[in-house]
């Protein structure tokens, strides 16, 4: 453990396992089933006038009446009593006869038996218990606000128990608390709406009020009463009384209530779903001791208020959420209409998305900002969209103080000291976001929240202070706090979202699939029909060479020239069909992959092309060496032969300069291909027709002519090895064709 002094160490105080109790109670420690006494409290022996070697290692069956021992076995020993103390009717002590309030509980393989009795009967709370429990629930009935229903229940709680005080005490999402409702003595001065800070009741303290929703102080000036043996004899280890109501309170919280003016206290838990929501904290300026059974009556009582609390809350945001649901289901079903989702949330009414109470939000897609309302700019909506989803691991996430966590974030409290995010894609940034104002509060505290450092009558550690007077203090960069129900609703909207995007891709699947197969359809007629016209047309072209040869002195200067149309348009149209035929070919051949040096490639692309390069007196580079990729070896040799031939032909400078290369992918992306010219460009509105087969841009004669299929063929071949292909050009100043030979997984 840290030696360093500060607000931690109360949190490291081991107040489960303090090694003794009040001095109004005893406490025997028992083996099951024998009853034997394993540990008892120094008092005991006075209190049943025995001595301490009469009563270790014996039996609970000599120490009370045969009556009681058979009670006890028969109607409680049997019932599950781990970890709940379970009242007792009184127990007379034989020995000495006094009679005590008793329970029992069952904890770490041990029976722990707790005897109470307090000498001052004057100060005992009497009170007809049922009655006033009864009226108690009935006054509770009738209100409409949590903090109506507190103040209601504080001052029944007060009557009930005759303490000077009752506090009910709400807790942040920090753990600090805030007195919501009081009910008070008159000549006492009032804490209500003040706040006081987490340290006050340390992490580990407010564990035990969830274990056990009942704590009895009867006198906060006692003086502890140690356990004998201070160890467990069976475990060598110290009695853990996490659920003993004996149990001897910390020093440093009877120093606290000391300094309250506190004679005596008593606490119970508002726990909702297992999480301490708050506690009623009764004081009472003089010592004070609540019977058991108005001490059950408190524990049924606190019980009840728990799920009263509970539903109150509901009820107050039950016109709020009806309206965020009502929202809801008009933007999902609005996105089930629409092929994206965006347009609707962008296009739905009100400053923010789905009805969430905000001063604006924004949405991240695709790395565009839509805003709305008051809002950070795009920059830092995307700075922000990176830091949530580089630190932030929930998908939905809310704060009311974003400079808590990215104190980079204070210079936007005007707009966004508070953020609800619901993330809507792991791959890249992409975000529904909500942002709140600044406002500012002053909060009152019950003295200074800061506890100094000072050697204390405990050692040194942090003393508890001595002064509850109002402490204010301006609260800066902090929002309205996010309601459950907002950040249900933004759960709600990222669920509708993630779902419609699901069934929107499994259509995109199903339409991909419908498409390849037309696909198929149409290369199979394409393939079918460019064989079958071949041999007609071979016909025609035959016989109108036969009709030349034979008959030419038969026919005048027109006619022949008809015939040698007939024969050059034929020669095109088989031209037409033999790419077509080949084009349907590369759709229904197989791709004989395997790894392959794309230098080879480039270099048998220009071997086939020598001729022409020399004659062009083209120069093509290669910047630095090519890398390796799965693919069929003679068609890449094909892709590289047709752009570099385009590259050449389409070209009119003086000298043509032609770039071969490649760029790294971005992370597990493949290599990019690129073959780059300083031809003639494409226009831009020309782009999207160059990959068309059979389309040339320029007249049949111009650039070499040609059938207009071998950007078609070379697209093909791309698509076959999982690729794709695209440009950049500039008209004038050349064209660069991109291409990858894998599926980047980066694009969807």
């Amino acid at each position: 453990m840290s030696d360093q002094v500060d607000l931690t160490n109360c949190d490291r105080e081991p107040i489960h396992i303090p090694g003794s109790i009040q001095p109004h109670a005893l406490i025997l420690v028992l083996e099951e089933p024998s009853l034997r006494v394993l540990q008892v409290s120094a008092n005991v022996p006075e209190r049943f006038g025995l001595s301490l070697e009469e009563i270790l290692n014996g039996s609970l069956h000599s120490l009370i009446a045969e009556a009681d021992l058979a009670y006890l076995q028969k109607h409680v020993l049997g019932k599950q009593l781990e970890a709940a103390p379970h009242y007792l009717p009184p127990l007379k002590i034989i020995p000495s006869g006094l009679v005590f309030e008793a329970l029992v509980h069952r904890y770490q393989g041990v029976l722990i038996l707790e005897l109470e009795l307090w000498p001052d009967q004057g100060s005992m709370v009497h009170e007809e218990v049922y009655v006033s429990l009864k009226h108690t629930l009935n006054q509770l009935q009738g209100t409409s606000s949590v903090v109506e229903f507190c103040q209601r229940a504080s001052e029944h709680v007060r009557q009930f128990t005759g303490f000077d005080r009752i506090m009910v005490y709400r807790f942040a999402d920090d753990a600090s608390g805030h007195v919501i409702a009081e009910s008070k003595r008159e000549d006492l001065g009032s804490y209500l709406g003040l706040h006081y800070p987490a340290s006050d009741i340390p992490k580990q303290a407010r564990a035990l009020f969830v274990k056990s929703q009942l704590r009895l102080n009867p006198d906060v000036r006692y003086q502890p009463v140690g356990l004998v043996p201070a160890l467990r004899p069976d475990t060598g280890a110290p009695l853990d009384m996490s659920y003993c109501v004996s149990r001897s309170m910390s020093p440093i919280h009877a120093e606290y209530l000391q300094n309250m003016g506190v004679g005596a206290s008593m606490s119970i838990s508002i726990v909702i779903a297992d999480e301490l929501w708050g506690l009623f904290a009764c004081h009472h300026y003089s010592p004070r001791y609540v019977s058991h059974t108005t001490r059950m009556a408190c524990e049924f009582l606190a019980h009840m208020l728990s799920l009263q609390v509970s539903n109150k809350e509901r009820d107050e945001q039950h016109e709020y959420k009806l309206r965020l649901h009502r929202e809801h289901r008009v933007l999902a079903d609005a996105m089930a209409m629409q092929a994206e989702f965006h347009p609707v949330l962008i296009q739905s009414p009100g400053h923010t998305f789905a009805g969430i109470e905000a001063g604006g939000a924004a949405l991240l897609l695709n790395d565009t900002v839509y805003l709305r309302g008051d809002t950070p700019d795009e920059k830092d909506v995307h700075a922000l969209a990176l830091l949530l989803a580089e630190k932030v691991e929930p998908a939905v996430w809310s704060t009311d103080h974003v400079a808590k966590h990215f104190p980079g974030w204070a210079g936007q409290a005007s707009v966004a000291s508070g953020v609800l995010a619901a993330r809507l894609s792991r791959q890249a940034p992409a975000y529904l976001l909500w942002f709140r104002p600044e406002e500012k509060q002053t909060m009152n505290w019950a003295g200074d929240p800061t506890k100094a450092v000072e050697t204390g009558p405990h050692g040194d550690r942090l003393t508890p202070r001595k002064s509850f007077e109002l402490w204010e203090e301006e609260v800066r960069g902090k929002s309205r706090p996010w309601l459950a129900c907002e950040t249900d609703a933004a759960r709600i909207l990222r669920q509708t979202i993630l779902e419609t995007e699901v069934r929107r891709a499994e259509q995109l699947v199903r339409l991909n699939s419908e498409l390849d197969e037309r696909n198929r359809q149409l290369d199979s007629f394409a393939y079918v029909a460019s064989h079958d016209l071949k041999e007609p047309l071979r016909g025609i072209s035959n016989y109108s060479n036969f009709l030349l040869e034979d008959f030419a002195d038969q026919l005048d200067e027109q006619g022949i020239s008809y015939l040698r149309t007939m024969m050059r348009l034929t020669e095109r149209m088989e031209t037409l069909l033999d790419s077509l035929l080949y084009y349907s070919r590369l759709s229904r051949g197989e791709i004989h992959g395997r790894r392959v040096d794309m230098n080879t490639i480039v270099q048998d692309a220009q071997d086939m092309l020598i001729a022409r390069i020399q004659e062009s007196g083209a120069r093509i580079t290669v910047p630095r060496p090519l890398p390796e990729v799965n693919g069929d070896a003679d068609r890449l040799s094909e892709v590289m032969s047709n752009l570099i031939s385009n590259a050449i032909k389409y070209n009119d400078k003086p000298q043509s300069e032609i770039e071969i290369g490649w760029q790294a992918g971005e992370l597990d992306s493949p290599p990019v291909f690129y073959v780059r010219d300083n031809g003639i460009g494409i226009a831009e509105e020309h782009r999207q027709l160059v990959f068309q087969i059979f389309k040339r841009l320029h007249g049949r004669e111009e650039y070499g002519g040609g059938v207009g299929a071998g950007l078609t063929i070379v697209q093909k071949i791309i698509e076959r090895h999982g690729g794709r292909i695209w440009l950049e050009s500039k008209s004038g100043s050349g064209t660069t064709f991109y291409f990858t030979l894998e599926q980047d997984p980066n694009v969807p």
